[in-house]
């Protein structure tokens, strides 16, 4: 089957250039800034903070301005390696480094008691148990990676700013919600056992991995053959380097928390 390649021209000016790049950045700059205030309020109330908490947000932070201002932004828009070199930065690697700065934790200290209430009582609602819940998050993230990569959206997407802009932000809040419904860094009042989210993710991965050779083998539409066949390889490869970090971490939290009754029973 021939694909027709997308072109990147005058009428698509605004879908890749530096306005919806500037639109995708601004959240993020937002985030750290919000991220660097807390951690000062937290240390003056003489509430300490780990170093390497703060370098896995700002590293997250710049990892996913990379992918969506700058020149890998704008050769993503034009091919599908780089693009989905961005995918892996902005929907896999930023959330999971993110994730681990544990953002609501320092937000939760740098807030007052009064407010840190009232933060926590937003996040027992059920809603807030309904999307953290692994399945929910997954449907949301391997779902809509499929719906993007195996319909017409994603051509859709190269000719409208809302679209493109909604697709990659999603992407992110997607793969950070997949991500933090897994490994529990910061506080999670709807907890979920380990062996239902192992499961969980089994199948997520497999949905994952799946996509990719479908892409590898079927192009989605507008992609050239050899573009689909390298950036199917580099979402398997790549995408199964950092789901690793997170079985690592999930098995260790898992670990720890049958250490002490492990530790109890043996004396």
């Amino acid at each position: 089957m021939n694909h027709q390649h997308y072109e990147h021209t005058s009428s698509l000016t605004d879908v890749g250039g530096v306005f919806s790049q500037i639109l995708l950045a601004i959240p993020f700059v937002v985030a750290l800034i919000l991220y660097i205030i807390a951690l000062v309020v937290s240390n003056r109330r003489g509430r300490g903070w780990a170093i390497y908490r703060t370098v896995f947000m700002i590293v997250g932070i710049c990892l996913a301005l990379i992918s969506v201002i700058g020149p890998l932004a704008v050769k993503a828009h034009m091919d599908f390696t780089y693009h989905m070199l961005g995918h892996l930065l902005l929907g896999m690697l930023a959330p999971l480094l993110i994730a681990l700065s544990a953002p609501m934790t320092l937000l939760l200290r740098a807030l007052s008691v009064k407010n840190a209430k009232r933060l926590t009582r937003i996040l027992r609602l059920k809603i807030v148990g309904f999307f953290t819940d692994p399945i929910v998050a997954s449907i949301l993230n391997i779902g809509g990676l499929w719906v993007l990569y195996r319909t017409e959206l994603y051509m859709a997407m190269h000719e409208s700013l809302l679209l493109h802009l909604i697709i990659h932000m999603h992407v992110f809040l997607a793969g950070y919600l997949f991500t933090i419904s897994l490994i529990y860094i910061d506080p999670v009042p709807h907890r979920r056992t380990y062996m239902y989210r192992t499961i969980v993710f089994i199948f997520a991965l497999a949905g994952h991995g799946i996509l990719s050779k479908q892409i590898y083998a079927y192009p989605p539409a507008g992609v050239p053959i050899h573009e689909a066949q390298s950036g199917g390889m580099l979402m398997y490869y790549g995408g199964d380097v950092i789901d690793a970090v997170i079985i690592v971490i999930l098995f260790y939290q898992w670990y720890q928390s049958r250490a002490p009754r492990s530790a109890v029973a043996a004396t």
